[in-house]
This record gives structure tokens, sequence and C-alpha cells, in this order.
């Protein structure tokens, strides 16, 4: 009599595993891409600059917050297209040295960089 094992089909699966994630990966990374259409992000080393697109939205119908690493993005209520967004950076954003400007449609965010406080005392020997 000859049995077999039912692992084979367990270890097929697992040789084609990263091969799937790897599929996952980019088809993650393409419907990012497609979802923030419109939106450009440069480091330009002290600050960030963000553009978006959004065309037929007034100055009056945008609201900006920055708390922290978050920038909101988003038009109030009325506004002729709806839009809210928020990214996240990987440092915090210095409000007051930030700046917003529209053009053409186009929103640019000149976002600073905040500088980390060192927070390192000394200490006298005694």
């Amino acid at each position: 009599m000859f049995f077999a094992t039912a692992a084979t089909p367990a270890m097929r699966r697992s040789v084609y595993a990263p091969a799937l994630r790897s599929l996952d990966r980019f088809l993650d990374d393409t419907l990012a891409a497609t979802r923030c259409a419109g939106t450009q992000l440069k480091d330009e080393g002290a600050h960030w600059s963000l553009s978006i697109d959004v065309p037929g939205v007034s100055r009056e119908q945008l609201a900006i917050a920055i708390e922290g690493r978050a920038v909101k993005v988003e038009t109030v209520e009325g506004a002729p297209r709806q839009y809210k967004r928020a990214y996240e950076f990987t440092q915090d954003i210095d409000a007051a040295a930030s700046s917003a400007k529209l053009e053409n449609g186009v929103l640019t965010l000149t976002l600073a960089k905040a500088r980390p406080e060192s927070k390192a005392t000394t200490l006298p020997i005694g």
C-alpha cells in the first residue's frame, strides 16, 4: 500500500508566495499612484514642495490645516469640486514658516521642515 503526504501542496504554495507578495506591492503602488494623480511632492532640503491640482476652486473654498507631521487639505461645503486629503511627512512641519499659493488651479504648498530642538543639558562636574 502507498500513502502520499499532504505537505506537497503547501510546499508548492510557498514557492509562489514571494511572487504573490511582489505582485501585491506592485498593485498597491500602482493604485496609490492613480489615487494621487495631480499631486506632486518634492523634497527640497529645508522644505517640501507639494503641488495639488484643484481646478475650479478658489482660495476661499480651500482649508489647509497643519498639525505636527500631518497636512490636511479640503474644500469647504458648497465648493464646486470636493477635495479632501491628508498627507503625512517624515518629520514635523513648521507652520509659521510654511506658505500656500493658488495659481491657475494648482495649489502649491511650501512646507518648512521643523528643526528638532536639542534637549541636551550640560552637567557641571563637581
